[in-house]
């Protein structure tokens, strides 16, 4: 049989609350809303089907119905281990009593911001202008190749005999201790922030063709740069993405909603 001790422990601290949190109490269940009773208290069908999903979700598989009573057996014996702790005083504690209130607050605001979402849905037409948004930020790539040597006076020489005519690729085969020598200095398609940034500044300078007119020294020697080509790219269809899209405009919605809660409040922080 699975364990589900990890989930129960993650959940617990919801339940606990809920069962400290005299204020909060909600109204009785009715008596076929109940899968249990302990000590006289109920558990109500939601409050155990909640902690059915969040084990679910915890372990990522369903729990099968003949599991389930175990399952509950869990939920009841966590609920004695809760009343328990609470008559001994265990909820006075300022660290425990920090963590039920954080507890809470995660919980309020997770429904909140939920329901706000639900307030305030986005759009299908919000979806495209944030699509190309996202796409027209998406680095550009360059398609190089370069010699690597251990001296600046080498790389003039190579640059030197560059200008002169001489192949690029067969100079890098010769010439370069790179490991991309063997396939003349050819280093692919890469983005400018995935390289070291005096090599990146010298790509980005350089228009296809273009071979860079003076060494690039970096922490690995001295370059000597040819950019092939650059092209913007590719982007996944809209389609393809257009769930993830409304994901990231919603949580901008919420940044925003957010920021204007903070602008209307009276907020003095001491550190």
């Amino acid at each position: 049989m699975p364990s589900y001790r990890l989930a129960a422990l993650i959940v617990s601290s919801v339940l606990v609350l809920a069962a400290c949190n005299k204020a909060d109490v909600e109204p009785a269940p009715a008596p076929d809303e109940v899968v249990a009773t302990v000590n006289g208290q109920p558990i109500s069908k939601s409050a155990f089907d909640l902690y059915v999903q969040t084990i679910e979700q915890q372990s990522g598989r369903p729990i099968p119905e003949e599991q389930k009573s175990l399952v509950l057996d869990q939920l009841i014996s966590m609920r004695l281990a809760a009343d328990e702790a609470e008559k001994a005083g265990i909820t006075k504690d300022a660290e425990v009593r920090d963590q039920l209130q954080l507890a809470r607050m995660n919980v309020i605001v997770d429904a909140a911001l939920q329901k706000y979402l639900e307030d305030h849905p986005v759009k299908d037409e919000e979806l495209k202008p944030e699509y190309d948004a996202q796409v027209a930020a998406m680095p550009r790539e360059y398609h190089a190749r370069h010699i690597l040597v251990d001296d600046k006076a080498t790389a003039e020489a190579i640059t030197k005999e560059l200008k002169n005519g001489a192949d690029f690729a067969k100079l890098a085969q010769k010439r370069s201790k790179d490991s991309s020598s063997e396939s003349g200095g050819d280093l692919g398609w890469f983005t400018a922030s995935s390289m070291v940034k005096p090599f990146a500044d010298a790509v980005v300078a350089l228009e296809p063709g273009q071979i860079t007119s003076e060494p690039v020294q970096s922490q690995f020697g001295w370059h000597v740069i040819k950019l092939e080509d650059s092209r913007a790219a590719a982007a996944p269809p809209f389609e393809d993405v257009k769930d993830r899209v409304k994901i990231m405009v919603e949580r901008k919605r919420l940044q925003t909603y957010l920021e204007d809660l903070r602008k209307n409040a009276q907020v003095d922080k001491k550190i």
